[in-house]
């Protein structure tokens, strides 16, 4: 098997992305497969520090703009410190969130405008798009009482259920424009079952 794979997984709260990029990360080392497993925002150490003022509560409110550069500016130190790097050495990277997030949070749930995210997309990217995307969809109500047996909530996870709806909505949307890329899964079915799709879905990648 030659050349690196960009998988991507995306999804509200409590939908089981973390639980899952463990599940994908076993499968891979099963086939002996070189991958990075890294998340959004962060993934280095600037973008990371750059995570805390977007996931932590501050005393000074972050404005709607300032929160998109800001994912934006965590995504193109990433980009360009781990993401491409990997890529081009042959190893595959599964990233927990990308800019689908973006477009979901920012686009979806601020109702930001899509053609500005969109040039920020091109402007930070370039032709970089992911392989494959899961979308780990599952009713509001049960994600977000799965989120609150986690740790404290963070900035985004306070949000009202209209702004999550909205998310939710704008996942289903990106989803449904490209087929072949998106692959939506059902996330409120036990774990096993939704592993089973996963497992079922990778196998495409497995035999290019």
């Amino acid at each position: 098997m030659t050349g690196g794979r960009f998988i991507t997984l995306e999804g509200g709260e409590g939908v089981g992305k973390s639980t899952n990029l463990q599940f994908i990360k076993q499968l891979l080392e099963e086939r002996g497969i070189p991958f990075v497993a890294t998340r959004e925002p962060g993934g280095t150490g600037i973008a990371e520090k750059i995570r805390g003022i977007l996931l932590e509560h501050q005393e000074e409110s972050l404005c709607e703009q300032a929160e998109l550069l800001l994912m934006f500016a965590a995504r193109a130190q990433h980009i360009q410190q781990v993401i491409v790097p990997a890529l081009q050495q042959g190893q595959w990277v599964v990233c927990d969130r990308f800019t689908d997030a973006t477009y979901a949070y920012q686009g979806g749930g601020r109702n930001m405008d899509l053609q500005t995210i969109a040039w920020l997309e091109n402007a930070v990217q370039g032709n970089l798009r992911p392989d494959l995307t899961f979308v780990f969809d599952a009713p509001i109500e049960i994600g977000m009482q799965r989120a609150k047996h986690r740790a404290a909530l963070d900035r985004f996870e306070t949000e009202q259920l209209a702004f999550f709806e909205r998310v939710r909505q704008a996942y289903l949307q990106r989803a449904a424009s490209d087929l072949r890329r998106y692959k939506i899964i059902d996330a409120s079915l036990p774990l096993n079952a939704v592993q089973q799709q996963l497992r079922s879905e990778l196998a495409s990648l497995w035999s290019e």
